[in-house]
């Protein structure tokens, strides 16, 4: 297990400071803004650890207020909404400088038995074992550029392998701009057996690359276009139990832009075909 991944597992063992409050924080590195793909995960592990563990999470709505700040702690308070005889419902709001940055809404659900059917099918992808990683197309691109070296050498929580061009890739090629983002991606050691880990940290992943597959479309990239952008609402199913830490494909697609605002929505199937997780995301896209 390397630092990153041994990293974001503390960060997600939160703090309980009161009942019903927990308290979490952001790794030590130089950025503006909290990543929201950890605000979500944080929120979602809040949420679970006020809920029975035979109930398993499966749905989670959420709304990014405002930006986080990663200097200092993120304070969740949970409210139980609710408990069923099937089902509980939580609400999780998190504050910074006494203001809420996130809320999140998320159900949780007993095991039950009852029909099955799945009409999404995998698309047909080379694996991941014959993919490169990230970080080498990201050096075909970038070069000996040291400016970028100390980023590109550093460790990374999941191993990511694109089987779409990259955002920077289209930007330099007008025929790789499309609508369709496919990754692959697998936290690269051996996890704990506990559903509720492997869900939050497919939470955490969920929200790497679904504002790139808006950027896509356009022939947009971070750093070689003049854009900005954010998360603004965020939607998560999940259908069955899956690890975190085996092969997981990511196919999403933008159906629509306009407006300053962009929809993504995501797949998760594991290596064997099977829908794990449906992802639906709104975010804020401005150009110049």
């Amino acid at each position: 297990m390397n630092s990153a991944l041994k990293e974001l597992l503390d960060l997600l063992d939160l703090e309980q400071i009161e009942l019903d409050i927990f308290r979490g924080r952001s790794p030590e590195e130089r950025i503006q803004r909290v990543f929201g793909g950890q605000v979500a995960a944080q929120a979602l592990m809040a949420a679970a650890r006020t809920v029975d563990r035979e109930r398993q999470v499966h749905s989670l709505h959420a709304y990014f207020i405002r930006p986080g700040d990663p200097a200092v702690p993120i304070v969740y308070t949970v409210d139980r909404v609710r408990d069923g005889r099937s089902f509980s419902t939580r609400r999780v709001v998190a504050v910074q400088h006494g203001k809420v940055i996130f809320t999140m809404s998320a159900s949780f659900h007993i095991e039950e038995e009852g029909v099955h059917h799945q009409a999404a099918v995998m698309p047909d992808v080379p694996g991941p074992e014959n993919l490169a990683s990230l970080q080498d197309r990201l050096r075909k691109l970038i070069g000996d550029d040291p400016e970028w070296s100390g980023w590109l050498s550093r460790p990374r929580p999941l191993d990511a392998r694109y089987v779409t061009p990259l955002t920077w890739e289209a930007n330099r090629d007008p025929s790789l701009v499309g609508p369709e983002n496919q990754v692959w991606f697998r936290y690269d050691a051996d996890l704990p057996d506990d559903p509720l880990l492997h869900v939050v940290l497919a939470a955490y992943a969920s929200d790497y690359t679904l504002v790139d597959t808006v950027l896509l479309a356009h022939g947009l990239a971070w750093g070689a276009s003049n854009i900005s952008g954010a998360s603004l609402d965020h939607a998560m199913w999940f259908h069955r139990r899956f690890r975190a830490d085996d092969w997981i494909l990511y196919a999403q697609e933008s159906p629509w832009s306009g407006g300053a605002r962009g929809l993504a929505q995501g797949q998760m199937f594991t290596a064997s075909g099977e829908l794990a997780v449906s992802v639906v995301q709104e975010c804020l896209i401005r150009v110049g």
